[in-house]
């Protein structure tokens, strides 16, 4: 048959079983879609005529098998949950051949298989499905190439190591002719690594890497200077392991991935900026400089970093502020609480991650700058950062008397990466109370909404907009849609050419005097995502390094200069709120 014969026939079978809850239909369909991979799987061969397993080049009609497989393990997962009906064991098998089948394809599929003939209490992965699985569709777009860098922040204890090493045997097999590079900060781990991904990798032990990658083997080991050969005996091992402190020059090499893990040792380490330049250089000298060649997917060496975000200053925070804004390149920070409702991240069953109560623990008996760095994912410098968050004044509500008047600044989006930030502010005599905010880096017609409904929200009466390429022609239209609501706000337009960063600092000391925020009280749930956002960027902007965004802070330095030439805010005796 063609592969249009098989997937109309498949399509047919398949919606059967998925109709009528058929299990023998769906054990049809999968021996169909096994067939269609087969018959469709492109042959590629070296230089002396050898067939090439290269499991990222299959075509099209053997990917559409793949997709049948899924749908095929989702009908008897679906059947399974309702007790299986007259064939359970059918639908089991099924489901289990359509997991071996994807998993060398899929890195979730491939975690679920190797651990799936261990005891339930014993599984890493599928116990922690549920909150990893943002992070192994990540590690998924990383080894397909559509990502070349991936930095993963996670509070300790809550797999994002072991997931790592789940990955490592996953690219591995998938490239045993390949180097993958791991570093860290001392030998201690590494060396524990290298003993944990040989018991993923042995045919003999509980995991079940070996049948999803039958072709592939274990050819050599060297417990001494940490590497794993896999395939045929190469110069330079498929897997190899070094701590940052050694000398790696010439030993190691990269060509497949470089996964760099903890590289900081501490928060001694991190508060110090001398030990972070020496660290980013052994990165750069030690590291990245073995890596070689194009990659498994022709555009370069991937990297995975896993950290705990210590400083601004750390290789994370460079590398993100730099690579931050490419599309190939992802930052993702999970922490351990969430942020709206102050509930764990991780609960896990079995008593695994962190309950409510053990964060309430930790966050009582630990230092606040080393809890968000370790448990928050939020680097806290000790110097150089320009908002502290202990001294911004907060509030809990409004005073009762009607402000003397309602203003804002916009500090417009120019690039795709940039901010539109237009914090909204209620003046009671020389204090300005920030009472919301939009923060938001979408397309202009969704920014330009947002902007609109906010000014008409608290019936702004003066706005000033930022008069760059981007910005003056943002307030006309706003300003027209405004008028067209029946809106009182009259906007202005101001350039500048001032030096942002001079901008910034000489108004920080105006803000923090006159600007009050709300209280972290005050901002729980969905609807203050962004005014968390803006506190978050505000406090993060530093003196003594490069800032990703600095949108948020560069509008109120814009709502410092706005007060000062404009309003002449008035003066007089009001009781204290505080």
């Amino acid at each position: 048959m063609t592969a249009s014969e098989y997937k109309r026939l498949i399509g047919k079978v398949l919606g059967h079983g998925e109709t009528t809850g058929d299990a023998k239909a769906l054990a049809d369909a999968f021996e169909l879609v096994k067939a269609l991979e087969e018959q469709t799987r492109i042959e590629i061969y070296d230089v002396e005529g050898r067939e090439v397993d290269l499991l990222d080049n299959i075509g099209e009609d053997a990917m559409d098998a793949h997709a049948y497989s899924k749908r095929i393990r989702e009908a008897c997962e679906r059947l399974l949950a309702k007790g299986g009906g007259d064939y359970p064991s059918t639908l089991l098998e099924v489901e289990l051949g359509s997991m071996l089948f994807d998993a060398p394809y899929d890195f979730d599929v491939f975690c679920r298989y190797i651990e799936s003939e261990r005891e339930d209490d014993k599984q890493f992965y599928l116990p922690r499905r549920k909150q990893l699985y943002p992070l192994a569709r990540a590690l998924q777009d990383l080894e397909m190439g559509r990502l070349k860098m991936l930095g993963l922040s996670l509070p300790p204890g809550v797999g994002k190591t072991t997931l790592a090493l789940f990955f490592i045997c996953f690219t591995s097999g998938r490239h045993p002719e390949m180097q993958s590079l791991i570093g860290s900060h001392n030998v201690e781990f590494v060396r524990g690594v290298y003993d944990e991904i040989l018991r993923i990798l042995s045919p003999k032990g509980e995991y079940l890497w070996h049948r999803v990658f039958p072709k592939v083997s274990v050819c050599g080991t060297n417990a001494k200077d940490l590497r794993i050969d896999l395939g045929k005996r190469k110069r330079f091992q498929t897997i190899e392991l070094v701590s940052i402190k050694s000398g790696n020059a010439g030993k190691v090499r990269a060509t497949n991935l470089l996964y760099c893990d903890d590289l900081v040792e501490g928060i001694e380490q991190a508060m110090n900026r001398d030990r972070m330049d020496d660290l980013w250089k052994k990165y750069t000298i030690d590291l990245k400089q073995r890596e070689q060649g194009n990659g498994p997917c022709g555009n370069g060496v991937r990297e995975l970093h896993i950290s705990t975000r210590w400083s601004v200053h750390d290789v994370v925070g460079r590398l993100e502020a730099t690579y931050g804004d490419k599309p190939d390149a992802r930052f993702i920070n999970v922490p351990v609480e969430n942020e709206e409702t102050g509930k764990s991240n991780f609960n896990y069953p079995h008593g695994l991650g962190y309950s409510d109560e053990t964060i309430a623990e930790i966050k009582e008996a630990m230092d606040p700058a080393a809890y968000k760095a370790l448990y928050l994912g939020q680097p806290i410098e000790y110097e150089g950062q320009l908002y502290p968050e202990e001294e911004l004044r907060r509030y809990f509500d409004l005073p009762e008397e009607e402000p003397d008047a309602i203003i804002a600044v916009c500090d417009t989006k120019t690039t795709g990466s940039d901010y539109c930030v237009l914090p909204i502010a209620y003046q009671y005599g020389s204090n300005f109370f920030i009472e919301d905010v939009v923060c938001e880096n979408y397309a202009p017609d969704v920014v330009e909404t947002s902007v609109v409904q906010m000014l008409l929200k608290h019936k702004v009466q003066k706005a000033q907009f930022e008069s760059n390429v981007a910005g003056g022609k943002m307030a006309q239209v706003v300003q027209q849609r405004i008028d067209e609501a029946g809106g009182r706000t009259n906007i202005t337009t101001k350039w500048t050419q001032a030096n942002k960063e001079t901008k910034i600092q000489a108004n920080a000391g105006w803000v923090k005097k006159h600007c009050v925020f709300r209280d972290n009280t005050r901002i729980k749930g969905s609807e203050w995502a962004e005014y968390r956002l803006m506190l978050k960027q505000l406090c993060g902007y530093t003196l003594a390094g490069k800032n990703r965004h600095d949108d948020v802070p560069d509008a109120f330095a814009q709502l410092a200069l706005y007060v000062d030439s404009n309003l002449a805010a008035k003066v007089k005796i009001n009781k204290r709120w505080f």
